[in-house]
């Protein structure tokens, strides 16, 4: 028997939004937006891979999320990372949608990384192979 991940999470500070900026402008998916209660069971997965590990934008209600979320943010560390084929060609293509990035692409040994902020209190750290 083996384990794996099928869900993880980022903390938001609105689903709507944070839905708009994870799947108009970085391009995932939708796999399950169920209502509960004032907030939405609201999964993303990346376009390749529909039954891939699931990120779910989680309302950031708890007091805990919220000051969790905005120390990482303050300290400069990405809650979440995701990988591109090319960071930098993907840094390029965000940069002109306005996105803001807090690290430009860098090299880090055999992977080249930059940290974007998805507007719903993140930074997201976006990486590839150098």
């Amino acid at each position: 028997m083996s384990i794996r991940i099928t869900t993880t999470s980022v903390f938001v500070d609105d689903q709507a939004k944070a839905l708009t900026f994870y799947t108009d402008t970085l391009g995932f998916v939708v796999k399950n937006d169920v209502p509960i209660g004032e907030h939405r069971w609201l999964t993303v997965v990346g376009p390749e891979d529909l039954d891939g590990v699931e990120l779910l934008l989680e309302p950031d209600e708890h007091p805990a999320a919220k000051t969790y979320a905005a120390a990482l943010a303050a300290d400069g560390i990405p809650a979440a990372s995701f990988g591109v084929d090319d960071v930098r060609a993907t840094h390029a293509r965000l940069i002109a949608e306005g996105v803001r990035f807090t690290q430009e692409p860098t090299s880090m040994g055999p992977v080249v990384t930059a940290v974007l902020d998805d507007t719903c209190g993140n930074l997201i750290q976006i990486a590839s192979p150098a």
